[in-house]
C-alpha cells in the first residue's frame, strides 16, 4: 500500500482526516468512483482504533450490515465479528482499494485558505480542494474531574484504557456508566473472576437484547426507522418488554430516554442483564465523590473498591480541530449531517450519524452518497 511522504506543503485533491471505519469507507467509495484521496491517521496501523479496544469486544451489528462501502464482509466470518476479525476486515478493505494511508499523522488544525483547505499536522501541511473530517464520535476520552480523585488509592482508569478483566481477578471493581462499553466491561469483569462487580448508573438507558426470537435487534431498528420516532419508540419498548420482562424487580430503573427520539443507541445486551438478574453485577446509583478506599454515592452510602473504571464516554475533539465558523454545535458535534454539504464549500463530515440501524450501516450509506456528490462536483469542474 503506497505511503505518502509530504513536503512542507503538499497540494492534493481530497484529504480524509481519520482512518477508522468511516474514514476508510469514504476513501473506498471515492476510489470506487475513480477519485484518489489521502487518509491522515494518528495511529500506526490500519484498524488500530479498534485493535486498541477491550479484548471482549464484538460487533453488535450483523456481518451483512457492518461492511463498508462497495466491499462487503466475507461470509466466512460469523454473524457478529470479534474485534480482531473486524480489524482484519479493515486491513483487507484498505488493501482491496489500495488506499493511501499516512500513519502516525496527528492533525492539529483544519482551516480554510483562499478557496482551499489547509490541514496542519505533525507530518506536514496539506492544501486540499476537499477535506472530509472522519475522526469519529469517540476521539477524546471524557474523564470527569471526580471530587476526591487525588485521594483515591486504588486504580482509576477510563474505559479506553481497559483491556481485560484478567488484570482484576479477585478484586472489587466499580464500573461508572451505563453505555454499551460500560455494561460489557462489567460483564467481562464478572467473567474474568473479579470478586465483586458494581455498576453505577446515573441516567437509566433502554435495554434491548442483541437478538429477539432469533432475529437480530438491528433488523428491528432498520425496519422501524422510517416510522415517526415516537411510534417507533413505543413499538421498540413493547418488543423490549417482551424480550426482557419486568426488570424493575432486579433494580433496573425505567429508561429516561428512548432510542428513536433521542437518536441514541440503547444498551444492546450481550450478558449484562443475566448477570444483573443473577446478582453477579450489583447496580448502584450515581457517585457523589471518591474517597481513599472507594466512593460515596449520592444517597450518602460508601463502598470500597480496588479498581474503578470510568465508562463515561468520549468527546469528538472537533471544536479544537476545525477552525471555521458555523460547523460545530455546542455539544462538539457537526452541525451538518454526515455525507451532506456544509456551509463551507469543500468540507464534509463522515461517521457522526448515530442511529438504531448501526454506526457502520450509516457510514456505508453516508459514504456512498458523499462519494457520488464529490464525483459529480469533480466532473462539473472539468467541463
Amino acid at each position: 500500500m503506497p505511503l505518502v511522504r509530504p513536503t512542507r506543503i503538499t497540494d492534493v485533491n481530497v484529504v480524509v482526516v481519520g482512518g477508522g471505519s468511516a474514514g476508510l469507507s469514504i476513501a473506498g467509495a471515492l476510489k470506487h468512483h475513480g477519485i484518489d484521496s489521502i487518509i491522515l491517521d494518528e495511529h500506526t496501523n490500519i484498524g488500530d482504533v479498534w485493535r486498541n479496544r477491550y479484548d471482549r469486544l464484538h460487533l453488535h451489528t450483523m456481518r451483512t450490515f457492518s461492511g463498508l462501502a462497495y466491499f462487503p464482509i466475507a461470509r466466512t466470518n460469523p454473524r457478529y465479528l470479534s474485534r480482531d476479525q473486524f480489524v482484519q476486515y479493515l486491513q483487507d478493505y484498505a488493501h482491496h482499494f489500495n488506499l493511501q494511508f499516512i500513519q502516525e499523522c496527528s492533525v492539529s488544525r483544519i482551516r480554510p485558505d483562499e478557496g482551499h483547505w489547509l490541514i496542519e499536522s505533525n507530518r506536514g501541511t496539506w492544501r486540499a480542494n476537499v477535506v472530509i473530517v472522519a475522526t469519529g464520535q469517540y476521539s477524546v476520552p471524557s474523564m470527569p474531574n471526580y471530587e476526591g480523585r487525588n485521594e483515591y488509592h486504588g486504580q482509576l482508569l477510563h474505559s479506553e484504557q481497559y483491556k481485560s478483566g484478567r488484570a482484576f481477578e479477585g478484586k472489587r471493581a466499580l464500573v461508572i456508566g451505563s453505555g454499551n462499553s460500560g455494561t460489557e466491561i462489567a460483564v467481562d469483569l464478572v467473567e474474568q473472576g473479579a470478586a465483586f462487580v458494581a455498576n453505577s448508573i446515573r441516567t437509566p438507558p433502554p435495554v434491548v437484547p442483541r437478538e429477539f426470537l432469533g432475529t437480530p435487534v438491528q433488523l428491528f431498528g432498520i425496519a422501524m426507522s422510517p416510522l415517526p420516532a415516537r411510534i417507533a419508540d413505543r413499538l421498540g419498548a413493547f418488543i423490549a418488554r417482551r424480550a426482557t420482562g419486568d426488570l424493575t424487580k432486579f433494580g433496573v430503573r425505567p429508561a429516561v430516554w428512548q432510542p428513536f427520539t433521542a437518536h441514541k443507541v440503547p444498551i444492546i445486551d450481550v450478558g449484562w442483564l443475566p448477570a444483573v438478574q443473577a446478582r453477579r453485577i450489583h447496580l448502584r446509583e450515581d457517585i457523589a465523590r471518591l474517597t481513599s478506599s472507594g466512593v460515596v454515592y449520592q444517597n450518602g452510602t460508601a463502598e470500597g473498591f480496588d479498581v474503578i473504571v470510568s465508562a463515561t464516554g468520549f468527546t469528538t475533539g472537533l471544536p479544537a480541530l476545525v477552525d471555521a465558523p458555523g460547523l460545530i454545535d455546542a455539544r462538539g458535534y457537526p452541525c451538518y449531517r454526515s455525507g451532506f454539504p456544509t456551509n463551507q464549500r469543500g468540507l464534509y463530515f463522515m461517521g457522526y450519524t448515530e442511529s438504531t440501524r448501526g454506526h457502520l450501516f450509516e457510514a456505508n450509506r453516508d459514504s456512498k452518497r458523499l462519494a457520488k456528490r464529490i464525483k459529480k462536483s469533480v466532473t462539473h469542474r472539468l467541463r
